[in-house]
């Protein structure tokens, strides 16, 4: 069902760059490379507060293309995949299905939505916490296709709900579903016809990336047991190495560093912790060393960032977290600080933007050295597990009752 509302709109641009398209912004990583520049500190009531408006229950984050917003919410037994007007927060469509979703643990950690509407071309592609994908026309919401993965192609059945943000690749989605033959598939984005599905494996909480393998594309998934490359173009599998992560809670986002040496590192709470492993292609054949491993290093839920060689992220699951900063190389830890919670990290203007689970942002310089806070101040109130999206200089961060937009800029 769509819903609109009448207002001016525009849909041009902001300067080049400054878009954030899909999850992870645009290399999938959570770095922001545009020369937009974030203000060095705030006032201790933070920075300005833009606009913010209720929200329905869920996690999913904000797509931002120009003068439009995309997200999504629960509204009673429906998801509800809305268009927004970045200047105010006002409708522009709503697209509502039903989705009825629960689980022992659903009062707590809610029924979703889990993942984020991605903009790729024209369309706005979406997964509920049920396994269905939604290709919408991103300028009226009309649905374009749909697939239920669980129904069509017996996917693993995720107790916390289905999560994966779809990988764009050419004129393809490719979303981790699980199971034998099928467990990773791709659609054409016009159509949704399937272009192939292969693999094997259970599926986790985990979204794919892309990487270069000494010239070879391959795309990297983290699943239930196991990390593993495969060919974007047919789903051939090309390497496979374990990370076995209990209940099969795999969150969070493979990392890749190519300057460090062709360095992947992945890593889960649930006792799992962390690992890094080196891999080299040669003539279609790709070779798999671990480097190290370490059941301390859990990430549970927040975002990694890495930056020659070392990873900044949430060092910890139950008991004490940690920020902390860690040599891709040795797996050793730099430095570790207390101040926040599970976080959610975003890195721009040679900063790193923090948003943490008990709704405390804040500005900091991370180095191999040493965190500096350059300021913070306490923004959301319920959980805030979602990452933030920074699009020129404007912050969108939500928690699960409110959306909000933040003014990052520099004064002049």
């Amino acid at each position: 069902m769509r819903v609109f509302v009448a207002c001016a709109l525009c849909w041009c641009s902001v300067a080049f760059g400054d878009d954030w398209l899909t999850w992870g912004g645009k290399n999938r990583d959570f770095i922001v490379t545009s020369k937009a520049k974030l203000a060095d500190t705030w006032p201790a009531t933070g920075p300005r507060k833009m606009w913010s408006r209720p929200l329905g229950d869920g996690y999913s984050s904000a797509a931002v293309e120009g003068s439009t917003l995309y997200t999504a919410f629960r509204r009673s037994t429906k998801d509800v995949i809305t268009a927004l007007n970045t200047a105010d927060g006002k409708m522009i469509w709503e697209f509502n299905y039903e989705d009825i979703f629960t689980n022992s643990y659903a009062e707590k950690v809610g029924p979703g939505p889990y993942a984020m509407p991605q903009i790729v071309g024209d369309r706005l592609f979406m997964a509920s916490g049920t396994g269905k994908i939604h290709a919408l026309d991103k300028r009226t919401g009309k649905q374009i296709w749909s697939h239920d993965l669980y129904r069509e192609f017996h996917a693993t059945h995720l107790e916390f709900g289905y999560s994966c943000h779809g990988l764009p690749y050419k004129d393809l989605i490719i979303y981790l579903a699980g199971g034998s033959g099928d467990a990773a598939i791709a659609f054409k984005q016009s159509t949704g016809e399937v272009a192939w599905k292969s693999l094997q494996f259970k599926n986790s909480h985990s979204s794919p990336i892309l990487i270069n393998v000494d010239g070879q594309t391959q795309a990297v998934g983290l699943g239930a047991s196991s990390v593993f490359g495969f060919n974007p173009d047919n789903g051939q599998l090309l390497w496979s190495h374990p990370h076995v992560t209990n209940y099969g809670l795999a969150v969070s986002t493979p990392v890749w560093a190519p300057a460090a040496g062709n360095i992947l590192f992945v890593a889960s709470a649930y006792g799992t912790g962390a690992r890094a492993l080196s891999l080299k292609q040669s003539g279609g054949k790709t070779t798999v060393d671990q480097v190290w491993a370490d059941p301390h290093d859990q990430l549970h839920i927040g975002t990694a960032i890495q930056q020659d060689g070392v990873v900044y992220f949430s060092r910890g699951y139950d008991g004490p977290v940690f920020t902390a900063a860690l040599d891709l190389k040795t797996g050793k830890i730099k430095w570790q600080e207390r101040g926040f919670q599970k976080a959610q990290l975003v890195a721009a203007d040679g900063k790193v933007i923090v948003v943490d689970q008990d709704g405390m942002l804040a500005l900091c310089k991370m180095t191999p050295d040493k965190l500096v806070v350059l300021a913070k101040a306490q923004i959301l109130e319920s959980i805030a597990w979602t990452p933030p999206t920074l699009a020129g200089t404007t912050l969108y961060v939500r928690d699960r009752k409110t959306l909000a937009a933040y003014d990052l800029g520099a004064k002049r």
